[in-house]
């Protein structure tokens, strides 16, 4: 195949988030994967302070050059004076067709970087504005999702001007004992802590309020199982099978360190041996959650298994991560579809969606320059 029938995708990377080091490490694997018979793929990395660098610089970290030095020769050659001086190394390059962003958390999955490659008018994979942002933000996600009747565990939502009139207690009775503080915009377990006391929740719920100014105050399923399920498609979603995740007995749940810092104890259960009305169930209600929030492309979606065989959706992830471990791909493998194969059907999904939306109409209707009044 001659290099100008491929595709040349741009592979967005790292992000304004806890989560900059899971995005390049997905990077990587998602760049292995790729049939270089097929695409010309660039790379664009996004600055811890969320400021795309040149291709070349992008480039040089992808390869393993330390990050922070090159980032200090290149900021200063933008001129910052320019308000589009974080973007504008993504258009000193040949035309892009695709843009795969594998930006997890803050500007990369709550829809940001999606209005932006929405504005450049060109094919992206995953969701799109409003799917993202609704998705990224567990409050809506919950809204959404009792819309849809599709079971979630109760919760009561706090901002720094409405914390002070709720205790330990006051919640613990409203809800369960054990609780779960989490920011409401942030991923991959971080800020999330579990508390039993009053002590506890202080302390936590300072800690969540450092990421977000919205803190979920969630209850306790009881005796847990996690599972997870990947879902692929546009308008007519597939799920993968069904997935645990084994943590070690001292761990309490599934934290930013089992995911990426020590996985060494983890067990990915896959698929994962459950009766078949549950696998039905969660099945069915990833499924609905993916079309009632309006996703696009892909999600891994998180549930909660109660001891006595109750499925909780517990979280819904726009762009999963792509890593060694990560369970978005793990699952599909084991559903028959590899890896190179998902990045093919990402892709393709991307540019089927993106030629549906040229098809709806955004008219209007001229004004007459003598209806000065209107």
């Amino acid at each position: 195949m001659e290099n100008k029938e491929k595709l040349r995708v741009a592979l967005l990377f790292g992000g304004n988030s806890s989560e900059h080091d899971v995005s390049k490490r997905s990077a990587h694997n998602i760049y292995d994967a790729m049939d270089k018979d097929k695409y010309d793929v660039a790379l664009f990395l996004m600055t811890k302070n969320g400021i795309f660098l040149s291709e070349e610089a992008s480039k040089r970290v992808f390869e393993g050059e330390p990050e922070d030095q090159v980032v200090a020769e290149e900021l200063p050659k933008l001129d910052m004076s320019n308000p589009l001086a974080p973007i504008i190394n993504l258009g000193n390059t040949e035309n892009i067709d695709v843009f795969f962003p594998i930006i997890h958390g803050n500007l990369g999955e709550d829809g940001t970087i999606q209005g932006l490659l929405r504005l450049l008018n060109k094919p992206y994979v995953g969701s799109e504005v409003l799917g993202s942002a609704m998705s990224f933000d567990k409050d809506i996600t919950k809204k959404i999702l009792n819309l849809a009747n599709v079971r979630n565990t109760n919760y009561v939502l706090l901002t720094p001007q409405t914390a002070e009139r709720y205790t330990y207690s006051e919640l613990a009775d409203k809800l369960t004992p054990t609780l779960f503080v989490k920011p409401a915009n942030q991923g991959s377990s971080v800020g999330i802590h579990m508390v039993t006391s009053e002590a506890e929740y202080a302390t936590a719920l300072e800690d969540a309020f450092r990421y977000d100014d919205k803190v979920l105050v969630e209850e306790a399923v009881r005796g847990p199982e996690e599972l997870e399920i990947s879902i692929l498609g546009n308008y007519h979603p597939i799920a993968s099978v069904v997935g645990a995740i084994k943590v070690p007995v001292e761990d309490e749940f599934y934290t930013y360190d089992n995911k990426f810092v020590d996985a060494s104890q983890v067990i990915f259960d896959i698929p994962v041996d459950v009766p078949v009305e549950l696998s039905q169930e969660i099945t069915e209600m990833g499924l609905n959650a993916f079309k009632a929030l309006g996703l696009r492309g892909l999600a891994r979606i998180d549930f909660l298994v109660s001891e006595d065989g109750v499925p909780y959706l517990g979280e819904v992830n726009t762009l999963p991560g792509f890593t060694n471990i990560s369970l978005y791909p793990q699952m599909w493998e084991k559903s028959g579809i590899s890896y190179v194969e998902l990045i093919d059907r990402l892709i393709q999904l991307a540019q089927d969606e993106h030629d549906h939306q040229a098809k709806i109409l955004h008219d209007f209707k001229a004004l007459d320059p003598k209806d000065q009044d209107i």
